[in-house]
């Protein structure tokens, strides 16, 4: 009898991950036969010292393998001789594709022997179904590889092209790109607005009404509404009337009173508070920042250690959440299954959502990941609490909570309407009240204060108004709120700029250049950033413009789809931007060799010092360098309140004051920082308007909000304050002023 042939010893076999942590989550579930190996990353780009594409011959690019990784690329090589197969797991995005091409083509692995595996999420189940998929499906996907390097390159084109005009033409080391340059322009544009904006008074009247023939029945709060059959302004938004002074305000307040008032209707509805989707990367960044004050590269590298693994006692790593890098609201129906099975055993079947539910993607997301969810839905919160750093929980909380409450049933609020008309005026009273709280139970949310109205019929009478019942209340319009994170991220996703992916890099690019910065958790366009804008919308309109970078980014779009090829991206940007180049080279104004004029002496020469651009933002040089070194910092153009003389000497010490930036503007400091540490505000040039002060008006900035506003540089002694240089006489004393929030 023949004896039974031996079955074939499988060779080793080899799987390239880009980071550490991501490597030994995947060891740990494939076991003895795999060695895994992290690339640190991408392997290849392009070279530093040259464009590196060949703009004549089809944009063809050079791509080299970065040098840092050169130790890393020798020890994948010599893993990938003796292997078998060689899986290149990567994340699963147009970036991880990029990175698979160029370590198969770097390794140079032959076809038969590359197994492309992506996964959405590290866990046993989904890397035992990504590693055993059809060889067929695993293959790299080269439209996202094309649609990767049709980004990259046009980034180098515009960053290679229009860094070097700047430095030529403004200040050595500037830097521009593609996307954050549109960035820095959406910052800059707001400044303007906000600098262009004249709050516009209006005033409210509030009146407290009470039943006259129920005594026991609550009082009504009501606000004045219309006059005459004309709406009457209550918020920011314009209307028919406006109560514009406190004059008129006041005179309304007493004409209330001489009439008598009823309730004309009062009526209450149900309504439906639905739950908001899962997490996309956008909205985990929004709501980080809003809740935890992370930022968006904080936000993103805890996400990251949750995603990879985070060692758990007894386990070993653990991939705790989702790919983080998702623009869809999509789950996967068997996660589904899993997230409403804990909903009703931990809170009962009236919690969860009677059907499941499905959530509409925005315009131009890419559906083929899920959104970010937890991996194990079992794995509550309060479970990982001392397992999990505090920054780490905090992230994994919010996944859980989004993605759990996405399935969860909608609150139930009763919202009622009491209408109350009097002679010319007509009153409104609205009030909510929660009946169920549904998916608020586990997500609540920051509301207005309940307030339940009484049931009131038609035709009751209420109790005359008297002077103590009406109060007039002071409101000023806001002009817009400069961004924060989270708002710049929600206007970068709304206009198409960018994607998910790269939020966080543009928004710490623009920081590290100088171009905008962060004071009290708002981004300020710096003068800098200002003025690079202001060139570059000048002589490059197309790169600037929001609409054409974000149809470039459908463009990308349509090359992962196989719609049209990259080169055309590529051609048709290229030539209407070498146009540009060529002109910008003889037009853009030489603020290098042509400074402005300061009138101010150096003080070791006498020359007349000019102004000059540095990356660091522009500062008074001497003229005579290099006989005269002498070079000292300018202070920021901020409105009203910028000062445009020297900054004097110090009151304490007598050495020159210098002009600094913190929390809440620009101030004065002593240059013999640290033995003085003497401060003081910036004047404006105006001085206090109160009668015997002999103080100056300065600007200061309100801790919360960071709102400018001018006060007295002899406080406490003097206490004057003033919304406006312009009319510097103090608001009315009415006990009363509110800001409206728009």
């Amino acid at each position: 009898m023949p004896s039974p042939k031996r079955r074939k010893k499988p060779g080793r076999r080899l799987v390239i991950v880009e980071s550490p942590a991501k490597a030994k989550t995947i060891q740990k579930y494939l076991g003895a036969g795999y060695t895994v190996l992290a690339s640190l990353g991408h392997v290849c780009d392009l070279p530093k010292r040259n464009l590196g594409i060949d703009v004549e011959n089809g944009f063809s690019p050079t791509w080299r393998p970065i040098k840092d990784r050169a130790q890393v690329l020798k020890e994948m090589k010599a893993a990938a001789k003796g292997a078998e197969l060689i899986f290149l797991c990567p994340d699963p995005d147009r970036e991880g594709e990029a990175i698979a091409w160029h370590l198969a083509e770097t390794l140079k692995i032959p076809v038969e022997k590359i197994r492309r595996v992506s996964f959405n999420e590290i866990t046993k189940g989904a890397i035992e179904v990504a590693f055993n998929a059809d060889p067929q499906k695993q293959r790299i996907d080269l439209k996202k590889v094309e649609a990767q390097h049709a980004r990259r390159l046009l980034d180098r084109i515009v960053g290679y092209k229009l860094s070097p005009l700047l430095q030529r033409k403004i200040a050595k080391g500037l830097s521009a790109g593609r996307v954050q340059s549109v960035a820095v322009r959406l910052i800059v544009d707001r400044e303007r607005e906000i600098a262009a904006f004249r709050p516009e008074e209006y005033w409210r009247i509030l009146g407290r009404f009470a039943p006259q023939e129920i005594p026991l029945a609550a009082a009504v709060e009501a606000l004045l509404v219309s006059m005459d059959g004309k709406s009457l302004r209550t918020s920011a938004e314009p209307a028919e009337r406006a109560l514009a002074d406190e004059v008129s305000a006041r005179e309304v307040a007493r004409d209330v009173t001489r009439h008598r008032h009823a309730v004309s209707s009062c009526e209450r509805k149900a309504r439906l508070d639905h739950p908001p989707a899962p997490l996309t990367t956008s909205l985990l960044q929004q709501q980080a920042a809003n809740r935890f004050h992370m930022t968006t590269k904080q936000t993103m590298r805890l996400a990251q250690q949750l995603y990879q693994g985070v060692e758990i006692p007894g386990e070993g790593p653990v991939g705790l959440i989702t790919y983080m890098r998702t623009d869809s609201v999509r789950i996967a129906p068997e996660a589904l299954e899993a997230c409403r099975s804990l909903i009703r055993s931990r809170y009962g079947e009236r919690y969860l959502s009677s059907q499941i539910r499905h959530f509409k993607a925005r315009k131009g997301a890419q559906e083929a990941h899920e959104a970010i969810r937890p991996t194990d839905f079992s794995r509550a919160p309060e479970n990982l609490q001392g397992i999990l750093d505090p920054a780490q929980w905090k992230i994994y909380q919010l996944v859980w909570q989004r993605a759990m409450a996405s399935q969860m049933a909608s609150a139930q609020l009763e919202a009622a309407r009491i209408v109350i008309e009097g002679g010319p005026y007509r009153w409104e009273a609205t009030g909510l009240v929660m009946q169920f709280d549904g998916y608020r139970k586990l997500l609540p949310k920051k509301q207005e204060e309940e307030q339940d109205l009484p049931d009131l019929p038609a035709g009751t009478p209420m109790a005359p108004l008297r002077e103590g019942t009406v109060s007039p209340v002071q409101m000023f319009t806001q002009g817009p709120p400069r961004f924060s994170e989270a708002s710049l991220v929600r206007t970068l996703e709304k206009q198409g700029i960018g994607r998910p992916s790269t939020y966080a890099t543009i928004i710490t690019t623009i920081q590290d250049r100088g171009y905008a910065e962060k004071r009290d958790a708002r981004f300020y366009a710096t003068e800098l950033g200002t003025l690079i804008t202001d060139e570059l919308l000048r002589h490059f309109t197309a790169v600037m413009d929001v609409g054409f970078t974000a149809r470039i980014e459908e463009e990308l779009d349509q090359v992962e789809a196989n719609e049209i090829p990259w080169r055309k991206v590529l051609e048709e940007f290229y030539a209407p931007f070498a146009r540009s180049l060529t002109d910008a080279e003889r037009k853009m104004e030489d603020h290098r060799t042509q400074p402005e004029k300061s009138g101010i002496p150096c003080e070791k020469c006498g020359r007349e010092m000019v102004l000059k651009w540095s990356r660091r933002g522009r500062f008074l040089g001497c003229p005579g360098f290099p006989e005269c070194h002498n070079a000292k910092p300018l202070p920021r153009q901020e409105g009203d309140a910028t000062p445009q003389t020297p900054a004097g000497d110090c009151e304490k010490c007598g050495k020159s004051m210098t002009y600094k930036s913190g929390r809440f503007g620009t101030f004065l400091a002593c240059t013999g920082y640290p033995e003085c540490r003497n401060t003081r505000p910036v004047p404006t040039g105006h001085k206090c308007p109160k009668p015997g002060c002999d103080g100056d008006l300065v600007e200061r900035r309100t801790k919360k909000g960071g709102r400018r506003f001018y006060g007295c540089s002899r406080y406490p002694a003097c206490d004057h304050v003033s919304r406006s240089l312009q009319n510097p006489e103090p608001p009315a004393p009415t006990g009363l002023e509110q800001v409206d929030g728009t």
